[in-house]
This record gives C-alpha cells, sequence and structure tokens, in this order.
C-alpha cells in the first residue's frame, strides 16, 4: 500500500482522473435533468391532456412573470401598430369582421407549440384567408422562467417589432420562428443577433426601424405586457386553441390533428358545418 504522503503512481492518477471526470458528467447531467423536468413531465401527459382538449405541452406554473429587465432595457411602453385590446397585447389575423374568432395562445419556446404549427399552422392561416374566421394571438413568456434564459420575451419583443411592420409581416416572422424554435433547453431566440437572421427569411420584413427595434429592444416593455395579459387569462398551458371561447382538441392520442380533422374540429365549434 501506498504511503499516505506518497505521491500516486501515473496509473493511479489516471483511474483518479477517469472517476473524476464520470462523477462531473453525473453531476451535470442531474442538473440538466432538473431543468427540463417540466417539460419531460408535460410530454407524458400530452395524451391524457388531449382527450380533455387543449393539449398543452407547457404548462404555465410560472404564475405572473415578474423576472426583472436588463438595466439597459427601456421601460417606456411602446405598444406596435396594428395590434388591439388593452395595450395592443391582441394580434389578430384575418378579416376584423370575420364572424367567428379562433384564439391562440402559444409560447415561442414550447415544443408542442411547433408541433401545431408544423401539422396545423398553415391550416389554419387558410381557414382565416378564407375568411369564416379571424385569428388571435395571445403569446406567453412563462416558459424563460421554467426553463432559464430570455428566449420567449426576446422573441416576443421581436414580434413587437414585426407586427409594426404588419400584419402579415407578423404572420410570416411567426412561422419562420417556429420552423427554426431550438431545442428547449437552449435559449437561442435570447440573441437579438440571431432572431435579426431569422428576418432575412421573410421578404420585406428587415426595414431599418424593424432592426432598430430589435436591437434596441423596444418593445420589451410590450412583450412584458402580453406576458402578463397570457398569465392573466386563465390559460394554463401551451399551445391551446379556443374557438368562438370553446377549447379545441388539438391532438387525438399523441398525435396532431390532421389538417382534414383540424378543419372539421374548427367549423364544427364555429357552426360552420
Amino acid at each position: 500500500m501506498a504511503h499516505p504522503n506518497q505521491k500516486p503512481s501515473r496509473k493511479q492518477a489516471q483511474k483518479t482522473s477517469a472517476r473524476q471526470r464520470i462523477q462531473e458528467a453525473q453531476r451535470q447531467e442531474k442538473l440538466a435533468a432538473k431543468r427540463r423536468q417540466r417539460i419531460v413531465v408535460g410530454v407524458s401527459i400530452v395524451a391524457v391532456l388531449a382527450l380533455a382538449g387543449g393539449t398543452a405541452l407547457a404548462i404555465n406554473t410560472a404564475g405572473d412573470d415578474k423576472s426583472s429587465s436588463a438595466a439597459a432595457e427601456p421601460t417606456a411602453l411602446v405598444v406596435p401598430a396594428n395590434t388591439s385590446g388593452a395595450d395592443g397585447t391582441v394580434i389578430t389575423y384575418g378579416k376584423p369582421d370575420a364572424p367567428h374568432t379562433v384564439q391562440v395562445f402559444e409560447d415561442f419556446r414550447c415544443p408542442v407549440c411547433k408541433t401545431f404549427e408544423a401539422a396545423n399552422g398553415d391550416t389554419l392561416k387558410k381557414l382565416a384567408d378564407d375568411g369564416g374566421v379571424k385569428v388571435e394571438y395571445h403569446l406567453a413568456a412563462f416558459l424563460d422562467k421554467n426553463l432559464g434564459g430570455k428566449g420567449s420575451r426576446t422573441a416576443l419583443a421581436a414580434m413587437g417589432a414585426a407586427v409594426n411592420e404588419g400584419v402579415d409581416k407578423f404572420k410570416a416572422y411567426h412561422d419562420v420562428l417556429y420552423a427554426n424554435q431550438p431545442d428547449e433547453r437552449e435559449d437561442a431566440f435570447g440573441s437579438t443577433n440571431h432572431l435579426l437572421e431569422l428576418a432575412d427569411q421573410v421578404p420585406g420584413l428587415k426595414t431599418d426601424a424593424f432592426v432598430k427595434a430589435v436591437t434596441e429592444r423596444t418593445y420589451a416593455p410590450w412583450a412584458k405586457k402580453v406576458a402578463d395579459a397570457f398569465n392573466e387569462s386563465g390559460v394554463t398551458g401551451t399551445p391551446t386553441v379556443k374557438v368562438d371561447g370553446k377549447p379545441l382538441p388539438l391532438f387525438s392520442g399523441n398525435r396532431a390533428l390532421t389538417p382534414e380533422q383540424f378543419t372539421a374540429q374548427v367549423k364544427q365549434a364555429a357552426g360552420l358545418q
């Protein structure tokens, strides 16, 4: 046996180093697992929530989002054009006089929101373009608190700059963000540079005014108002879709409804059949 003060052999040192690396990797994985816990739990209950209507992977356990802003962030409320409701917290796509309203509640970091948008975002847009319904977007930012980071809030502020350019620009940019959504453990949407790069995919969006507003986070106070309105809406998870106030099932089992099924659900809830 080596004397306690004797320098360990090279072989012993290698074993110790390997063991330490394994222990550190295990520690890091435990920390990551804690951050993912709420999302993983949400995945396991998607089917149950779907049967109840209003499938929601991201569950709002944050309550009112009171996250403090960075010191350099603006505090004056600037409400973007083309919005409605108190403090402009509602963004409406479609004809304002459409006889029926589809409310969509989403968080840009919510992976099941991405699943819904991939399956039926285009279908919902077509329903609105046809004039039978209008779509009201109610956007959330609670996943920043659940997951850490600032991606939901930063993306939401960028959406203020987009809708200020026009509702069509907002809708196109909204779709681009969901198509390029990062893994929920990453916070890529927290980078304004990344959001500006994604804006290149929307023709005509990247005006000088848009770039300035995104870079300076002009609409950050507005984004907080939008997130607060979501927290006060009574909706506890995303995605949630309501037709004339009635929750709509978005999934069958653990699969998103097909465009045909989704269209039928919307028309039935709106009494268009």
